[in-house]
C-alpha cells in the first residue's frame, strides 16, 4: 500500500496536466460555443488508455521495487542483476553504484593488505620478545631478593600480555591450529596451576583441588590459555583466602574464589571486550580483553563460560566443557 501511493505521487504531475489540459479544451469549446461533448468524448477515451497505460506501468514499478529490496537483503560486492535501465537516471545510477562497489572494493583490499602486515609485524614482534624475557628470567633466577621476587613477578605479568597478543592475532586467523580431540582435564588444570604456583605461594592463597578423573573433547593449548586467564584473575582479585577447582555435572569445571567478587551491574558485561568493570578501574591495570578472549575461544570450541559474584563473596567461573557443535569463527 505504501509504494501504491508513493507511485501515484511521483506521477502526480503528469496527471496534473492531462487534467489540465481537458479544461483548457473545454473552456475553449465553450467560449467559442461549440458542443463541449467533441472534448468530454476524446477526452474520456485518452483518460480510459491513459488508466489502462498507468495499471500496465504501476505493475512493471511494482516489480522492479521488489527485484531492488531482493538486492538489497544481499552483500554489496556480490550484487548482481539490476533491473534493466529503462530511463537515463537508471543509467546514471547503476554507474554510480558501480564506481562505488569498486572503490569499495579497492578500499578493502587496501585494508586487507595493511591488516594482513600489522598482523605478521605484531606476531613477529611477540616471538622476539621471547628472547629477551628468557634472558632476563635466566638472570633473575641466580638472585633470591625481595627485589628480584618483585622483578620475576613483573617479568611473569609481561609474558602474560604477550601470550595474551599472540592468542589475539591467532584467534582471528584464517588458519587458526586447533587440534580437537580427547585430552585428560586433569593434565590440562595442572599445567595451569603450576604456572600460577609461584603467585599462590607469594599472596598465600590456598589452592583447594582434587583429581577431576574425566576427558574432554576440546583444543589443549587454547583452552588451556582460558584456565590460565580464569586462575589469573581469581588471583589477581583474591587478596586473601582460597581458590577452589572442582567438576560439576555434566562436565562443568568450576573455579571458585574467595575475592572482592564483580559489582552486581558490572557482572552482565565482563565478557565484552574492553570493559574493565569498578574492579577493572580501580586497579588502572585491567585491559578487559582476557574474558572477552575467554568467551570466544569457548565459542569455537563449543563450550560455553559463564560467571556468577557478589561483591565481598567471591567469583564463580564456570566452563561448560559437555560437546556441542564447534564453531569456527
Amino acid at each position: 500500500m505504501r509504494f501504491f501511493f508513493f507511485y501515484f505521487k511521483q506521477r502526480r504531475a503528469g496527471t496534473g496536466v492531462f487534467i489540465l489540459f481537458s479544461i483548457i479544451f473545454i473552456c475553449v469549446f465553450a467560449l467559442y460555443h461549440l458542443p463541449v461533448e467533441a472534448v468530454l468524448y476524446p477526452a474520456g477515451i485518452c483518460a480510459t488508455l491513459g488508466a489502462g497505460y498507468l495499471l500496465f506501468d504501476f505493475q512493471k514499478a511494482f516489480r522492479k521495487h521488489k527485484k531492488l529490496q531482493k538486492l538489497q537483503e544481499m552483500m554489496a560486492a556480490v550484487m548482481e542483476d539490476f533491473p534493466e535501465a529503462v530511463t537515463q537516471d537508471d543509467i546514471d545510477y547503476q554507474q554510480l553504484i558501480q564506481q562505488l562497489r569498486e572503490e569499495q572494493r579497492q578500499l578493502e583490499n587496501q585494508m586487507s593488505i595493511r591488516y594482513a602486515d600489522m598482523v605478521e609485524y605484531y606476531t613477529i614482534w611477540a616471538h622476539q620478545i621471547k628472547t629477551p624475557i628468557a634472558s632476563m628470567r635466566l638472570h633473575l633466577q641466580n638472585e633470591d631478593s625481595s627485589f628480584s621476587r618483585r622483578l620475576s613477578d613483573d617479568l611473569f605479568r609481561i609474558e602474560q600480555y604477550v601470550e595474551m597478543v599472540l592468542m589475539f592475532l591467532r584467534l582471528d586467523s584464517a588458519s587458526t591450529d586447533y587440534v580437537i580431540q580427547e585430552y585428560d582435564l586433569d593434565r590440562i588444570v595442572k599445567q595451569a596451576v603450576k604456572k600460577y604456583a609461584s603467585q599462590f605461594i607469594n599472596k598465600k592463597i590456598q589452592l583447594r583441588y582434587h583429581p577431576l578423573n574425566t576427558t574432554v573433547l576440546t583444543d589443549e593449548k587454547w583452552l588451556l590459555f582460558v584456565l590460565e586467564q580464569v586462575l589469573s584473575n581469581a588471583l589477581k582479585y583474591t587478596p586473601s583466602g582460597s581458590v577452589a577447582i572442582d567438576l560439576e555435572s555434566p562436565k562443568t569445571l568450576c573455579i571458585r574464589d574467595t575475592g572482592i567478587g564483580i559489582a552486581p551491574e558490572d557482572l552482565p558485561r565482563i565478557f565484552e571486550k574492553g570493559y574493565t568493570g569498578y574492579n577493572g578501574r580501580s586497579d588502572k591495570k585491567a585491559s578487559g580483553i582476557g574474558l572477552y578472549l575467554c568467551r570466544r575461544i569457548c565459542r569455537n570450541l563449543g563450550h560455553t563460560i559463564t560467571a556468577n559474584s557478589s561483591l565481598e563473596s567471591g567469583t564463580v567461573i564456570r566452563i561448560q566443557l559437555e560437546r556441542k557443535k564447534v564453531e569456527f569463527e
